[in-house]
């Protein structure tokens, strides 16, 4: 690995030498002058926060597939984002979620569709997002979200939805490829006068490059925005998504090396699948505009998600409903002559009352051998809450040097219970949390900016991780429920105090954006195996509090311009660069040993060519050291570089586009994902998930204007 990853980066430093000394220019777009100005000052407002964050335009992710939030989240430093074959991608900034497999609720990250809650108490449910959904997303690493109420260790990521602004009247897009691959939209966005609409329908459809791996989903997305006058408007958002994916569970190391396209036999014979019903997300946010220098922010979501998991011998059916209010303001004033600016917000979301699931025999096997289908074996609760009342400002002390102050509470209660076939199994916790941060700011000029702060975040643990990785089980002669979980565990909040350094700017190299943070992490919640799947049982992932840890990191991303010439067209350069030291701090157990889940070094580059005329043609690698398997490092997943390329065009007027995708263009056999073991004691456990074979897609959009 270390070899190949030398190979890169002279490279890289090569290729960053530029023709001009000129910022990065990307092809020749036009833009609605709204949509131009909304991407702008989402940028600018980033550029005000003393730390590390992205904003991708989804205008050049439409380049090419876009089926997962894995396309949406590549190239973008301090992001890990990898699809386990399906929808369900692992996202992980700094480490959060380190553990988690792709398709589990996920963690460590506070996730909004448009500036509205989307993660709550249970974590952050993936069968909602659809990509072509959106505009540009917002990604703020670490304590860099604490104005949306952030306090999770990654930070924030804000997807947010076309409007009647942005969106053509009528808009159609097509795209097919390998392993049964097709997706179909259709949407529609207007202004008339003060009211603005969008609708957007989606279907997809894929048979999977693994086996027992095929899927489908379709929804719809709308919003309808009403400006009242120049200091009042509200927005109402309704999501609705479907999704059914058959599972082809965790192979080994081996399997990948000489059969990746084969699934686990124990998922293949029970036939395991997750079926979302479906979800609905609805919300609405509106602002009011005090003065020229004040406003307020109201947001309500509500947010019903369904679950029917056949993942095993038993069906789980979970009952999830959530709500959720936020409430913002802010302000600018002069402080001692100096200017300031203040935001006061309180977030809330809280499980309703029918939050929960049931357990039912599917294939009678094992301990239910002598039970019918569809014989209950347990009930359970799910019941929490999560408040977050923080508040913040940024001073001028001088010229271009800004200091950041800010303070958050949070209240966080777990309830989680056990009813069915006992009751008595019950645990409920209310806690109180802070987490205070400290920033600074210095602008030498506007291309070169330098930034520090110092935080703490706190992430909660999920009521449900509370029933899944207690010890206590029922005993035998409890029936169908004999061996499955019957008392909740406590768990205590993950905390962490992280300090971060950075810089970005612009200038004769490219666009940059270079960060190094260091967080100690105390109590964090990590995932492992507990029962590997078998024809009999279902595998179980606990959950419970580590040892002290240690995230620290790397964060780097350069855009290059390498050449230009009038009528011919421009060669430019993108790089991504993670470096994840994300350790145990003497352990009892592991010492200093690595957490498995994420690799050390990972690498994303592109290399393209636009023409004036919109033509475009680039290729692109993607270089991944090797990750441990394991906590006691007994075992690693194998390094791997992979090679793809794109052929489009792109309307200068922007009416249509099409492309041609290219993926593994060497058939490299690797592993995307991992879920971690306790000890293998350097046995191939089935514990990877293989990544897309070889692959080429295609696709085409039209918008009548």
């Amino acid at each position: 690995m270390r070899s190949a990853l030398s190979s890169f980066l002279p490279l890289a430093l090569v290729c960053a030498a530029p023709a001009y000394a000129d910022p990065l220019e990307l092809g020749e777009v036009q833009v609605r002058s709204e949509e131009s100005s909304d991407l702008q000052s989402a940028q600018e407002a980033l550029k005000q926060v003393p730390g590390a964050s992205n904003v991708i335009d989804m205008n050049a992710v439409e380049q090419g597939r876009v089926a997962t939030n894995s396309d949406v989240l590549a190239y973008q430093p301090g992001v890990y984002a990898q699809s386990g074959g399906n929808e369900g991608t692992k996202v992980s900034v700094r480490g959060s979620g380190i553990n988690r497999a792709p398709g589990a609720h996920g963690s460590g990250l506070y996730v909004m569709f448009d500036g509205l809650p989307l993660t709550g108490p249970g974590g952050t449910p993936y069968e909602l997002f659809e990509p072509l959904w959106l505009s540009r997303a917002e990604v703020l690493r670490g304590a860099n979200g604490f104005d949306v109420g952030a306090l999770a260790l990654g930070g924030s990521i804000n997807y947010v939805t076309h409007t009647g602004y942005d969106a053509s009247p009528l808009q159609v897009r097509y795209e097919t490829g390998s392993y049964g691959y097709q997706k179909r939209q259709i949407s529609s966005g207007q202004v008339l006068g003060d009211l603005d609409y969008y609708v957007s329908l989606n279907d997809a459809e894929t048979n999977g490059y693994q086996d027992h791996t095929s899927g489908n989903s379709k929804g719809f997305a709308a919003n309808i925005g009403y400006r009242f006058s120049p200091q009042l408007e509200t927005r109402f958002y309704l999501r609705y998504r479907e999704t059914d994916n058959e599972l082809a569970g965790r192979v080994t190391k081996e399997q990948i090396k000489h059969h990746p396209r084969a699934a686990n036999p124990a998922y293949v014979s029970g036939d395991y699948t997750r079926p979302q019903p479906g979800s609905t997300w609805l919300g609405n946010k509106t602002t009011l505009y005090l003065d020229d220098d004040a406003q307020l922010e109201v947001g309500l979501v509500y947010h019903d998600y369904p679950m029917d998991l056949r993942e095993g011998p038993n069906r789980l059916k979970v009952a999830y409903t959530d709500v959720s209010g936020t409430l913002n303001y802010k302000r600018r004033d002069t402080l001692f002559g100096l200017e300031s600016k203040t935001t006061v917000g309180l977030r809330s979301s809280k499980h309703l009352p029918n939050s929960g699931a049931s357990e039912y025999v599917r294939i009678p096997r094992g301990n239910t051998a002598s039970y019918a289908p569809d014989t209950k074996m347990r009930d359970f609760s799910y019941q929490g809450s999560d408040s977050v009342l923080h508040a913040s400002n940024d001073l001028e002390l001088m010229p271009d040097l800004w200091l950041t102050t800010g303070m958050a509470l949070i209240y966080t209660r777990r309830e989680s219970e056990v009813s069915y076939p006992d009751t008595g199994g019950k645990i409920s916790r209310h806690d109180w949390d802070y987490a205070p941060r400290l920033g600074l700011r210095y602008e030498f000029n506007p291309h070169l900016q330098v930034y520090g702060n110092l935080s703490r975040s706190v992430e909660p643990p999920h009521p449900w991780s509370m029933i899944w990785s207690s010890p206590y089980v029922f005993p035998v002669g409890s029936g169908p429920a004999t061996g499955r979980q019957s008392t909740p565990i406590a768990m205590q909040n993950q905390t962490a105090t992280t300090l971060e350094l950075g810089t970005r700017g612009d200038s004769g190299i490219g666009q940059w954006d270079l960060a190094w943070y260091y967080s100690a992490v105390r109590h964090e919640l990590l995932t492992v195996e507990l029962q590997a799947a078998t024809a009999d049982l279902a595998p179980i992932v606990g959950e419970s509090n580590a040892s002290p840890t240690v995230h620290q990191g790397i964060e780097a991303g350069l855009n290059s311009r390498l050449w230009e010439h009038d009528g011919v067209g421009s060669v430019s350069l993108r790089q991504a660069y993670n470096f994840s030291d994300f350790h145990y701090r003497d352990d009892s157990r592991f010492g200093d040993n690595r957490l498995p889940g994420i690799p050390q070094h990972y690498y994303q580059a592109e290399v393209r060519y636009d023409h004036p005329q919109g033509f475009y043609a680039g290729v692109n690698t993607q270089v991944a050291s090797r990750m441990a398997v394991d906590y006691a490092n007994t075992y690693y997943a194998s390094s791997y570089m992979l090679w793809g390329a794109t052929l489009g065009y792109a309307s200068p007027k922007r009416d249509w586009q099409t492309w041609i995708d290219l993926r593994n263009l060497t058939g490299e056999r690797y592993a995307a994902t991992v879920t971690p073991g306790y000890d293998d004691k350097g046995q191939d456990a089935a514990r990877s998930t293989p990544g897309e074979g070889r692959g080429a897609y295609v696709g085409v959009s039209y918008s009548f204007r």
